[in-house]
């Protein structure tokens, strides 16, 4: 999936964004999390907001935003991310330029996908 958001940043003359890993670990408790407590939305029982978790976790940041999918695959996922205008946004956002990617498997897409940008 990280390839995947690079190359659409490359083809639309954007720099690639640079694997936080921080951002991997926070993704893939809210993908997780999800899961373990059956919804599915930006707001966590558990962590609250993308950005309340985000400087939980002690993140710095200037801008930040979160995409979410449920999906059989990183390729469906990816493509459905893309066919939203929102989604697409946050993933060709010039702003941005750190990012992490969290999947977990289960739930009833198949996976849970989470990706967090931060411009910083």
């Amino acid at each position: 999936m990280v390839t995947l958001v690079n190359q659409e940043r490359t083809k639309a003359g954007l720099q690639q964004l640079k694997v936080d890993n921080t951002l991997v670990q926070l993704a893939r408790k809210k993908s997780q999390d999800m899961i373990d407590k059956n919804y599915f939305g930006h707001t966590s029982p558990t962590y609250g907001s993308p950005f309340e978790m985000m400087k939980s976790a002690g993140v710095s940041y200037y801008t930040a935003g979160e995409n979410l999918a449920g999906a059989g695959s990183v390729e469906s996922a990816h493509a459905s991310l893309m066919a939203s205008s929102g989604h697409r946004a946050n993933i060709l956002n010039a702003r941005y330029n750190h990012f992490g990617v969290g999947i977990a498997v289960g739930g009833p897409y198949g996976n849970m996908f989470t990706q967090l940008f931060i411009g910083k």
